[in-house]
This record gives structure tokens, C-alpha cells and sequence, in this order.
């Protein structure tokens, strides 16, 4: 896996601007912070993004994925202020999770999402070299 940094462009904060790579792709569906009974963990923000990142998790392992073959992720969240507010709480869920990857992220903030309940949902795109 490369990183791909244009010469002279500050180190990006949390992300990548680009990865190169080549192997298995692997996508994940949009994924919320829900259990196996289908009910969203929490109305807290930084629960509901720790068993999002858990779930993708989930689904990546069952085809031999793990985090650092993640390249990309879509995050869309229901509040953009809230997401801010709560990025020191993110870290160190994301540290767990994900050790220190940061894959080519895009942050979008969505009018809601299809489980009202669900205040974040991620898309993953993962790939496991050959």
C-alpha cells in the first residue's frame, strides 16, 4: 500500500489523500452502529461510531480483511457540529480500532439516514493483498 501525498501539500489530519494498492477488493454496504438484533447501540454519538467501526470490522474478516487493508471509507453523519464537538472522544475509538491506518477518507453530512436512529453510517472499501 502507498500513500499518496503531492510534494509540498501538508500531511493530511486523520485521512489520506490517496492510497495506492493492488490485491482482493472488498465493499462493504453503508453499515450503522446496530446489533445482531438489528437496534442501534446507542443515541450517542461516539457509541454508535465504535460499533459502526466494529461491524465493518465484522464484515471484512469474514473474507480475511482486517483494518489496515482498509483504503477507503465513506463516513455520512446526521450532524457535522456534532461529529466536530465529538472528535476527541472518536480518537480514541478509532486508535482501537484502527490502530494508526487512515485510510482516503470523505466526510459527508446527510439530511438523515435510512434508521432514524442511526447517526452515522460508513462505507468501507478494503483491499487484501494477493
Amino acid at each position: 500500500m502507498k500513500i499518496l501525498k503531492p510534494g509540498g501539500w501538508p500531511r493530511p489530519k486523520g485521512y489520506a489523500n490517496g492510497i495506492s494498492t493492488s490485491g482482493r477488493l472488498i465493499f462493504t454496504a453503508g453499515v450503522i452502529g446496530w446489533d445482531e438484533n438489528e437496534s442501534v447501540v446507542s443515541h450517542v454519538f461516539e457509541k454508535q461510531f465504535d460499533k459502526t467501526l466494529e461491524n465493518i470490522l465484522a464484515i471484512l474478516a469474514e473474507d480475511g480483511a482486517r483494518a489496515d487493508h482498509i483504503v477507503r471509507l465513506t463516513i455520512y453523519v446526521t450532524d457535522k457540529v456534532e461529529y466536530l464537538a465529538r472528535r476527541d472522544e472518536i480518537a480514541p475509538i478509532w486508535k482501537a480500532r484502527m490502530g494508526d491506518h487512515y485510510p482516503a477518507i470523505a466526510l459527508v453530512e446527510v439530511k438523515g439516514l435510512l434508521n432514524s436512529a442511526a447517526k452515522v453510517e460508513i462505507e468501507a472499501t478494503a483491499v487484501v493483498p494477493e
